[in-house]
Formats: C-alpha cells, structure tokens, sequence
C-alpha cells in the first residue's frame, strides 16, 4: 500500500470531506458539516487534519484544546480503506498536536450507534462503552502525579 499523508485540512478538500463524513454515518441533521467545518477553521486550523493517499482523501479528523482536555471528534477513515493504520495514524498525529500544545489528556468523541469507530477503539482506550449518547475514550498525554 502507498504511504499514507496527514495533513492539515485545506479549503479545497471540503466537498470530499463532508462526502467521507457522510458515507461514515457522521453527518447529520442536527450538525451542519458545513457550518461546522467554517467554525472549526476560525479556532485551532491545525487540529484539523486530513488523511490523503495517491492524492484522495481517505481521512479525517478533528481535533480541539480548551486549556484543560483535548476533544477528538470527526474521525472517518473511507469504508475502503479501513485497518489500514489510517485511524491511528490521524489519532497519532492528532495526538502529537495536542501534545505540542501542553494538552495533558485527550478524549475521543464516538457516538453510540457508531460501532465501526468502537471496534476502531485505540489500543489505549477502555474497551466498555459508556450508556449515554457518546462514548468517551479518554488517554493521558504526559505523566504527571497530579490527576487531570
């Protein structure tokens, strides 16, 4: 298989990105991928990252820090292209930036219906859902003895 690319996303990429969000079941009524894709690109840009190879995009993934945990959300490989390594490629890069960032602890948004991502589960994450609308998978970014 040809290298995998992750990169930040650019304008361009917009149409191809809500196409991948939508064949993965994240679009929905009550989220505008649109609007949703306008506000992330006025706060932190660079958390939100694409996946390419041979020039398609086959990934996404976005990410956020408040100053205290970093979010995950949005992440979608192509029905395709999936257990490739291309999940945990966005997740290790997004991972890295949030680092970058001082971010001590990160959580991976999935929604409950959306048991292609839960299988996806990172290797650090807790294997039990929790009963609410999300499923929240949460990793520490750095050792530190005080809890986050």
């Amino acid at each position: 298989m040809a290298s995998v690319l992750v990169r930040v996303f650019k304008e361009a990429d917009e149409a191809r990105v809500i196409e991948l969000w939508t064949f993965a079941g994240l679009a929905k009524a009550w989220n505008d991928p649109k609007k949703d894709i306008a506000r992330k690109l006025k706060v932190q840009r660079e958390l939100f990252l694409v996946a390419e190879l041979e020039g398609v995009i086959v990934g996404t993934v976005m990410a956020g820090y408040e100053g205290h945990r970093g979010w995950v959300n949005y992440l979608a490989v192509d029905i395709g292209q999936r257990r490739r390594g291309i999940g945990t490629a966005l997740m290790r890069d997004a991972e890295r930036r949030l680092r970058l960032l001082g971010c001590p602890k990160i959580n991976l948004q999935i929604r409950r219906e959306n048991t292609d991502v839960q299988h996806f589960t990172p290797p650090w994450a807790s294997k039990k859902t929790p009963p609410s609308a999300w499923a929240s998978a949460s990793r520490k970014t750095e050792i530190s003895s005080a809890p986050a």
